[in-house]
């Protein structure tokens, strides 16, 4: 076929494919050639807003921006303008949640990123009543989470008045950031497509995992209003054409995955049992189960692995999510200062052969899979005297390491596969160190990509795919082995010493969980104190010396003299007698005949052989409220008027 028929928007066959990753911290443009090597590169950070604890945020337009410069600045290097450019493929940070006004197309509240702790409440309220937290697993694959899109949408409608009546007036759209990139990049307000992938649709916690549309009962029983919803599409396929953007108008933009399931295609990981473990600001294993949208028992999730065509079959995929693992280096880095640059954390942690007993449980935004704890906090377990920051950053790396092995053993349950080799990727598989920790804990080899941009790579191809620009997925393996294959590192730990740090990690864990509670900025619903109920006792089951006692009674009778420093002599009584309330000036109430009146903690006093009643100063006399069954005084049994004869 001729260009014209491939590429009618241009007069001579385009030479690149360009992949957009769109990060957590930044963005990336790439150019893939046709036999999916790199041709060049641009990358740009944007800003991070932590408006709160636990909070996470990110401004829509920034990320637009820095996507638009970074395309830019690609095309400038390669010296390549639109005309090489034969169709965008979109890749990006999950579950990230936009809400946009369709008439003007300008973002109704900053982003919500996919680490926020805000809807902890929220998944609390959903996770009430039968199923709990797996109320709708069995649809969509997924556990109730914050980490999920359909929470954050909750929370935004909750919260957000300019949101909610958007929703109620039908002018809402909820996106993921792949939605939002193709909906301004195709002309937002004029003309832009509110689409999204089957991939990232898949970790909105809305669509039905099965039919691969919107789950109608789900989202009623959230409240997502189906209309404020994008279109679900193919991974494959053209969606639109840019609008309004010089540099790219007219390229079509032609696949779309979430970052995740773009590196298990960039990887190879075309045939069922073959993982990916992708190292970013967190850390993603996907594993390959074909066909079968396989239902985890131990805290995966059941997720899509691509679906490359609107006519094709889809492929399945069980992922461990891990929600901390180049954002500890981060942490390090930014926000303890104990390291100036990310690639540091190598260099100080080689200088010490362990870690000195410490181990890090990077529990900054709870615990993700296995686990799904909301409730975990960081806890760096073990200290000593000893500790220095080369334990410290030793201790970061292999928290990344064991909460990996968590995600495989959980996949080897699941699947009864005995997984062999996995293949890695991402920003942090540069770290040796790093690679060879996590041979060693898992006990098989690690296999790193000498292609860099494994997650770009799969965006690439499946955008080449969808207007020929590449023939068949088949042609990722030569990609692959084109750009120098894999790099392979061996296990060298024995099952003993493999087994004793894993049974360390496990036990700091264990320490992490329910720390949520302690946080400063969590409110605390104070209960309200529930007073006890005091036990009455009758009238006529009173003895001579006892203490304690608690009575309910009815004034028969007021004393004769109520002046002067004299006790006065309160006659009251109920169902069962009478008895004399013998009180001091300070004690005595003035009442009325037929009131009530309340006795706590009194004591008997005998004078002249016959029971007084009276207050000392742990007791205490009020009056009271009618009670709810009032009651009449039995003046036949005057309890004081019986003479007792008292030993000694």
């Amino acid at each position: 076929l001729g260009s014209s028929c491939l590429w009618p928007w241009l007069t001579m066959a385009p030479s690149y494919v360009l992949a957009i990753d769109q990060g957590t911290t930044s963005s990336r443009a790439i150019l893939f050639d046709k036999e999916g090597q790199i041709k060049a590169a641009s990358q740009q950070e944007f800003p991070q807003y932590y408006p709160q604890p636990g909070w996470a945020e990110h401004d829509p337009e920034e990320i637009l921006q820095s996507v638009v410069d970074c395309a830019e600045g690609v095309l400038k290097k390669a010296g390549a303008t639109k005309a090489d450019i034969a169709s965008i493929g979109i890749t990006n940070q999950r579950e990230t949640t936009v809400a946009w006004d369709k008439n003007t197309g300008v973002p109704l509240y900053k982003a919500i990123v996919w680490l926020d702790l805000r809807t902890a409440d929220t998944v609390q309220l959903l996770a009430k009543g039968r199923g709990g937290k797996d109320r709708f697993r069995k649809k969509t694959g997924l556990p109730i989470s914050t980490y999920f899109s359909a929470v954050k949408m909750k929370w935004m409608l909750d919260n957000v008045p300019e949101i909610k009546k958007a929703a109620d007036e039908q002018r809402c759209c909820f996106g993921t950031i792949e939605s939002w990139l193709i909906y301004r990049l195709t002309g937002g307000k004029d003309g832009g497509v509110h689409i999204t992938d089957v991939s990232n649709a898949s970790r909105n916690m809305l669509m039905n995992i099965n039919s691969c549309t919107w789950d109608e009962s789900v989202c009623k029983d959230i409240g997502i209003p189906l209309d404020a919803l994008a279109t679900i599409k193919s991974n494959s396929e053209v969606y639109g054409h840019v609008k309004g953007f010089a540099c790219l108008d007219g390229v079509p933009v032609a696949g779309a995955l979430g970052d995740q399931h773009a590196a298990l295609l960039g990887q190879g990981c075309l045939q069922v049992g073959t993982s990916k473990n992708t190292y970013g600001t967190g850390c993603f294993m996907l594993l390959n189960t074909g066909l079968d949208a396989v239902q985890s028992k131990n805290g995966l999730l059941t997720t899509i692995g691509y679906k490359l065509g609107k006519e094709e079959h889809v492929t399945y995929a069980l992922e461990g999510s891990i929600a901390c693992a180049g954002r500890v280096v981060q942490w390090l880095r930014d926000n303890m200062a104990i390291i100036s640059g990310s690639s540091e954390v190598e260099t100080f942690a080689a200088q010490v052969e362990d870690t000195g007993g410490l181990t890090l449980v990077p529990a900054f935004s709870g615990l993700f899979a296995p686990y799904w704890r909301e409730d975990a906090r960081a806890v760096a377990v073990g200290m000593t005297l000893f500790t220095k920051k080369e334990h410290l950053c030793r201790a970061a790396l292999e928290s990344t390491a064991f909460q990996t092995v968590d995600v495989m053993k959980a996949m080897q349950q699941d699947t009864g596969l005995s997984l062999g080799g996995m293949r890695v990727d991402g920003g942090m598989t540069m770290n040796n160190l790093l690679m060879q920790m996590q041979s060693d804990f898992l006990g098989v080899d690690v296999l790193r990509s000498k292609m860099p941009e494994a997650t770009a790579l799969g965006a690439a191809l499946a955008a080449g795919l969808s207007v020929g620009f590449y023939s068949k997925k088949e042609d990722v393996s030569a990609m692959i082995e084109k750009a120098g294959g894999h790099e392979a590192f061996k296990p060298k730990f024995n099952p003993a010493a493999r087994k004793q740090v894993y049974m360390r990690w496990k036990d700091a864990v264990d320490r992490s969980f329910e720390l949520d509670k302690f946080d400063p900025q969590k409110k605390v619903e104070e209960k309200p104190i529930v007073m006890k109920k005091p036990k009455f006792r009758t009238v006529a089951s009173i003895k001579p010396e006892q203490k304690g006692i608690n009575l309910q009674l009815k004034v028969v009778k007021l004393p004769a003299v109520v002046e002067g420093e004299s006790y006065h002599d309160v006659v009251c009584g109920d169902v069962s007698g009478i008895v004399t309330l013998h009180l001091t000036p300070q004690q005595f109430l003035p009442c009325e005949v037929g009131s009530y009146v309340r006795v706590q903690n009194a004591r008997t006093r005998m004078h002249n052989g016959h029971i007084r009643v009276v207050v000392d100063k742990w007791g205490k006399v009020a009056q009271a409220d009618k009670p709810e069954e009032p009651f009449e005084v039995n003046l036949s049994a005057d309890i004081s008027a019986v003479e007792y004869e008292l030993a000694s």
